[in-house]
């Protein structure tokens, strides 16, 4: 498959990349979501140096990275423990 070349603007830089088509709509929102999140802060605490904006962005993305891997987890375990108390219940009433 053919990639498409975009450019994504954040943070008043543009940055060219190649993308599946498939993949460009997830891409640009991702774009979006970045910098209405450099916005919030900005707006929030009255940063106005770029790089401490991205930092703190990127710090925020990586802590909702991090929970939603726990939670994925932690859902993953559940449902093993449930499936082996139904296996557990399935063999006693053989």
């Amino acid at each position: 498959m053919d990639k498409l070349s975009i450019k994504i603007k954040i943070s008043d830089r543009e940055y060219p990349m190649k993308v599946d088509p498939a993949d460009e709509e997830m891409i640009r929102k991702a774009g979006r979501l970045i910098n209405d999140r450099i916005k919030s802060y900005h707006e929030k605490f009255g940063i106005d140096d770029k790089q401490d904006l991205l930092a703190m962005v990127a710090f925020d993305s990586t802590v909702d990275k991090m929970r939603a891997a726990s939670v994925a987890e932690n859902t993953d375990d559940s449902v093993l423990e449930k499936a082996k108390q139904l296996n557990n219940l399935l063999s006693q009433s053989i």
